[in-house]
């Protein structure tokens, strides 16, 4: 008998997020649904009623920042749904927030407050850390567990006008190659995903003057997703993947061999990533 698994998706009432949550929903998946933003969560849940999907989803209004959130969050999926198996760190808030047109005007890293970078750090980084410090040991404890932290491409951790987004999102990314390391050998994976390019979201302020139909989509992203919370990806660990070099034409493996990367920088790295065995 088949086994029904349990994800908990945050930032699920963005355009990411709405994608993940609808594709992991209608692939039988049961999804905890996280947001700040009430609302967002009632659209998300109208449009799984309208596909007859309502009862593979729970919705969770909260703010991540609180203290405690976290440990709500996983009572929450535990008492609704007995188990968390899937954690999808995609919670995020974006440049556009300090400067609506930064795109045009970058903002300087010293215009930046300590309040700001704080605010950020909390909601980009530290959020995931904590949410995964908590689902981790139920995982190993099942022997099956998937992690996928939503980071950034390098280029936004690295240009000008970055500060605190990409500082906030490069921690995110070193953190996801550590939790890979400390769970070899469990059943449980941890791995990076993004989309590879400037993509369709309310991340994206009207300021920036993109124009949306040639941005990349918020669904580019659910193919590689499912195939990384498969049970066919258990081998598939500390890599980032890239939506936009994922091949929806060949086999999922195949196309996981293409869009892959090694997670962060260590590739580059002067020293060993990997401690001497002991």
């Amino acid at each position: 008998m088949s086994t029904i698994r349990t994800a908990i998706v945050t930032g699920a009432g963005g355009g990411i997020g709405q994608a993940f949550c609808k594709a992991l929903a209608g692939d039988g998946i049961q999804v905890l649904a996280v947001d700040l933003l009430r609302n967002r969560l009632d659209t998300l849940e109208a449009d799984l009623r309208s596909a007859g999907l309502q009862g593979r989803l729970h919705a969770l209004a909260i703010d991540q920042c609180a203290a405690s959130a976290s440990e709500r969050i996983i009572e929450t999926a535990l008492g609704h749904f007995g188990a968390v198996d899937i954690l999808i760190n995609n919670i995020g808030i974006g440049q556009g927030s300090l400067r609506a047109d930064n795109w045009l005007n970058p903002l300087k890293f010293w215009e930046v407050t300590e309040s700001q970078w704080a605010r950020y750090f909390a909601i980009n980084s530290t959020s995931g850390f904590l949410l995964s410090r908590l689902a981790a040991p139920l995982m190993v404890e099942r022997r099956w567990g998937r992690i996928v932290n939503v980071t950034t491409s390098l280029g936004s951790m690295l240009r000008r006008g970055y500060t605190p987004y990409g500082p906030s999102k490069a921690a995110l990314e070193a953190l996801t190659s550590i939790m890979a390391h400390d769970l070899a050998g469990t059943g449980v994976t941890a791995n990076v995903l993004v989309p590879g390019g400037v993509t369709n979201t309310p991340m994206i302020p009207d300021e920036s003057r993109f124009d949306r139909s040639e941005l990349l989509q918020p669904e580019v992203m659910v193919a590689p997703l499912r195939h990384l919370v498969s049970d066919e990806a258990g081998n598939i660990t500390g890599q980032r993947f890239l939506a936009i070099d994922w091949d929806d034409t060949i086999p999922p493996a195949q196309a996981a061999g293409k869009a892959a990367a090694p997670v962060a920088w260590r590739g580059i790295a002067t020293m060993p990533v990997f401690p001497p065995s002991r």
